[in-house]
């Protein structure tokens, strides 16, 4: 993509193209920003003896993400352009593999339907086998072993670790 439209202005000189994308970019991330700040504006204090209040982070954020959006735009306007990393190892003349994709999007769609009647310990063990196996696995019996424990470790992980419930489906007494 070069940087100089090709219509030559009054004067003879090519003029430099607008970036309408990165423009857009930009007024999105200060958008965002700005949102998080009028959303952080309507938190309430904590308690007196906490150091920091529940509305300091959110309001960090919001004023990283409109200095970013400002950033981004005076980048812009100098005429700074993203560019393609070299170090990708994408090739973009090969089609996309739909296969893999839409079997990745079915597990997840079957791990969605079915993970509050069979739980997360049974769905995450079939959810990870399945993209394993969609993605090239060269042992499923390996990827199922795998998935279970990680399924079992981050529903304990989240369940008694966080305390964040998880769904145990068909399993709930036995977890």
């Amino acid at each position: 993509m070069t940087d100089l439209d090709t219509r030559p202005t009054e004067a003879g000189t090519p003029r430099r193209a607008v970036d309408v994308a990165q423009y857009g970019l930009a007024a999105f991330v200060g958008l965002v920003g700005a949102y998080v700040l009028y959303d952080a504006s309507g938190l309430e204090d904590g308690f007196a003896d906490q150091p920091v209040q529940p509305y300091a982070l959110p309001y960090v954020v919001g004023a990283v993400l409109v200095a970013l959006g400002i950033a981004l735009a005076v980048a812009t306007a100098r005429g700074d352009r993203p560019e393609a990393e070299e170090g990708e190892d994408v090739d973009l003349t090969e089609p996309a593999d739909w296969k893999t994709v839409g079997g990745l999007a079915g597990v997840m769609v079957v791990n969605i339907a079915l993970i509050d009647w069979l739980g997360w310990a049974i769905t995450g063990a079939l959810l990870f086998t399945g993209c394993a196996y969609f993605l090239g696995a060269r042992s499923i019996l390996r990827a199922a072993a795998i998935g279970v424990v990680l399924s079992i470790g981050t529903f304990y992980g989240f369940y008694s670790g966080l305390g964040i419930p998880m769904p145990a489906g068909i399993l709930d007494g036995i977890l």
